[in-house]
């Protein structure tokens, strides 16, 4: 095994076992090389890769700390990577968000409080006729984003918010190019809404399927097809 990995392991271990908690600041650097028989150029290197993934946060002049290791934190880097990815691939992102979002929608009928279901309502009722493109878009990422919170679960709202990068941009292309693509997005957002209200967990897991699956059918036409807009 590398040096630089096997010092990522020996960090991860201390934290994994209790010894290094979220929020607890790690030894100086020398003391910590010596006692996990580590050289100090490795054990930097290894700092510097948990930093990046926010397993540790560096604090110049202070010390270097471990994060809150809270599920948003550490599967932010998810949309950074899933950001390089285009073409057919964006097909997977797709095949990935029919599974969660349906169970997202599912959860948020059984636990979602009725103060933030009305606050749903009223983030549906907000988009008139004459939205543009750019609103349309908004008002759908947040519509998903609150049911995605409203499921009570953050890794699944972290892993979902990490998904909409990619196929933001196939979104955009077929509300621009499909025909009625406007239409039925708000009609099947306003039915995902009311299973959810009514609190009809596998209504709303039915109705968020369809959603998601007709952007994923679009675009397996629309990528079949010379010239493809997200070729």
């Amino acid at each position: 095994m590398p040096v630089t990995d096997e010092a990522i392991e020996k960090i991860k271990a201390m934290i994994v076992s209790g010894e290094l908690r979220p929020g607890a600041r790690l030894p100086k650097e020398a003391d910590l090389a010596e006692r996990l028989g580590l050289s100090r150029n490795s054990l930097r290197e290894a700092v510097k890769a948990l930093s990046l993934i926010r397993v540790l946060d560096v604090r110049q002049g202070d010390g270097t700390y471990v994060t809150s290791l809270e599920p948003e934190i550490l599967l932010d880097t998810l949309g950074f990577v899933v950001d390089f990815h285009q073409d057919d691939t964006v097909l997977e992102f797709l095949e990935v968000r029919r599974i969660l979002e349906p169970a997202a929608a599912a959860m948020a009928a059984r636990v979602m409080p009725d103060e933030e279901i009305a606050a749903l309502g009223e983030l549906l009722a907000s988009l008139d006729a004459g939205a543009s493109p750019e609103e349309l878009i908004a008002n759908d990422l947040e519509f998903h984003r609150r049911i995605a919170a409203g499921s009570g679960n953050t890794v699944l709202c972290s892993l979902i918010d990490g998904l909409s990068g990619p196929t933001l941009r196939a979104r955009v292309w077929r509300g621009l190019t499909e025909e009625n693509a406007v239409a039925d997005t708000h009609r099947q957002h306003r039915a995902i809404l009311d299973a959810i209200a009514g609190r009809r967990p596998e209504l709303a897991h039915s109705w968020a399927a369809v959603h998601v699956a007709g952007v994923e059918q679009w675009l397996r036409g629309t990528l079949g097809e010379a010239g493809s807009p997200l070729g």
